[in-house]
Parts: C-alpha cells; structure tokens; sequence
C-alpha cells in the first residue's frame, strides 16, 4: 500500500465520481479505477460498490476513510515540519534523571542539545527511578531519563537499549583478571550496594537469589560516585553499569553471568501529553547519544 492509494482512495470517496476524483487528483479514470482496485486488492474487501457509473461506499469503506485521512494527515503535518525553516529553541525544559545517567550520558546530552539550541535552558534533577516516574506523573518535570519502572501507570517508557551490569573492582583486586564472573561466585563477596529501595538493588538481590549467592553488603551507598571512589581504595567490589567507568584506568568491569543482570534504559513520558518541540529535539538528541553508546560498547575489544 502506498500513500497515492489513500489519496485517490480519499477523493473518491469525497467526490462519488471517478471522473471527478480524476481531476481532483491529476489522473485518468482508468488510473484512479485501477489503483482502487489495487487498495480493494490488498485490504481484500470492497470499499466501493460499482452500479454502471454511479458508485456507493460500502461499510467497509465507511470504516476506512477516517484512518486514511489520518494517515495522509499525519504524513502531510510531517513534511510541512521537515519543510519549515529551522529554528532555534528557547525556552526551559525539566528533566528528571537517575544518578547512573547524570554521571556522564545526561552532560553529554545537555552539550550536545545546546551545540544546537544554545538558547535552550535544561534544568535537571537528579533522583531515584521511582522518584522520577513519581514527579513525571505529577506534573514537575517535563521528561525523564530513566530505567523501566516496575508501575508504567500514566506513562509511556520508550526503551533506547538493553544493558548488561558490569562486576566493578579496583585494578589491584584479587579478581580484576578474571574475564568473566558467575553469580554464584560473588556468595560472601565484600560489595558496596544500593539500599534495598533501589530498582537496581531489586534486580541485583533477584540475581543474587536465582544463582543461590548471598554477598557480604559491607555499605549501602544512594549514588554511584561514592560508591565506585570507596570500590578504588578498597577490595570491596560493585555491580553498576560499565559506561560509568569507561575511561578510569584505576577500575576494571568484569562481566557477569549465570544470570546476567539486566536493565533497560529509556525516555519516560506522561501518557496523554504531546511533546514540546523542545522535548521532542532532547528525546533525538538522547536516542543520538545512546546510539553512539551502543557502538562504542560493541566495538570494545573483549576482556
């Protein structure tokens, strides 16, 4: 199906008449008459009813022309938005992001947003997964940078990619050369964790029940940067995501297995709210960056 059969489809439909349709749409009668027939084709039923030159709609007809007319509405709004000169963005935007995510991917964001919309001001907080869906759905932020929350109620989660957690040591640890970690080995493992409130931390305790292994939470710690400077001077391990160590030479990530913890990240919106075009430029410039993410990590050299 082609857009050209919903429009000759719809000014039939408008006109009752193949010689006036025809001439709405810029094509001979045999034309319109056999790309009809080629939308009857595909759809396999009738839309129109033929009585020598007068034609009828049918009630399958009836049920289609309001989503073709949507359809052609929706595609022609997209071109005249393509089509219009660009403009620079101004205004305020909130955003609502969970700590793993303002360590490095958010700034990244932010720079790549401005290099673009420099007038555009970002005000973002930095809160737990369940605070940011909670202050999404009431309204004080206007987007949000998170992982899938247990309870989507009122919004819609956009999922970017899948993440594999990462063990986290210290370049000196005891197990920083080994190449792959199963779960059961960290049973009695010295960690600094998330509390137990932490969707990461339920992931993580689900793992850790699944591969029979009870680690020695030695510190509990609510965001990553304290954690990962106590695991440097330490032979405390963690379990986070490896983009936000990528670079520091004085911790090494050691994938996990038997299960694998994981966790997917996304853009959060409220359910019912269409997007500024300010939201709509952060929600591509976001999908940009993770994109870039995913290859950089495909493209790192195994362990």
């Amino acid at each position: 199906m082609e857009l050209r059969h919903l429009r000759y489809f719809v000014a039939l439909h408008s006109c009752r008449s193949f010689r006036r349709a025809s001439e709405q749409v810029h094509v001979t009668q045999s034309t319109l008459s056999h790309q009809i027939a080629q939308l009857e084709s595909e759809l396999g039923t009738r839309l129109f009813d033929r009585v020598g030159k007068r034609i009828s709609v049918t009630e399958a007809g009836d049920a289609f022309i309001l989503h073709a007319r949507r359809a052609l509405q929706e595609v022609d709004e997209g071109v005249r938005t393509l089509a219009a000169p660009s403009r620079q963005l101004v205004g305020e935007l909130s955003v609502g992001a969970t700590n793993t995510f303002n360590l490095r991917f958010i700034p990244a964001c932010v720079a790549a947003l401005r290099e673009v919309h420099p007038a555009m001001r970002l005000n973002v907080q930095e809160l737990t997964a369940d605070g940011v869906a909670q202050q999404l759905s009431d309204g004080r932020i206007d987007m949000g940078v998170s992982y899938r929350p247990a309870d989507e109620k009122d919004l819609v989660f956009e999922p970017l990619y899948d993440e594999q957690m990462v063990l986290v040591v210290a370049r000196g640890h005891r197990l920083a050369h080994r190449k792959r970690i199963r779960m059961a080995e960290m049973h009695e493992l010295p960690v600094v964790l998330p509390p137990t409130s932490f969707m990461t931390r339920q992931i993580l305790d689900r793992c850790f029940s699944a591969a029979g292994a009870t680690p020695a939470v030695v510190a509990q710690m609510d965001t990553i940067s304290p954690m990962l400077a106590y695991v440097r001077r330490s032979d405390v391990a963690t379990v986070t995501s490896g983009m936000v160590i990528a670079g520091d030479i004085a911790l090494v990530a050691i994938p996990l297995e038997a299960p694998t913890p994981m966790r997917t990240p996304g853009i959060l919106w409220r359910t019912g709210s269409a997007p500024t075009p300010a939201m709509r430029s952060l929600a591509s410039t976001i999908r940009q960056i993770a994109e870039r993410h995913l290859r950089e990590t495909k493209g790192r050299a195994p362990r």
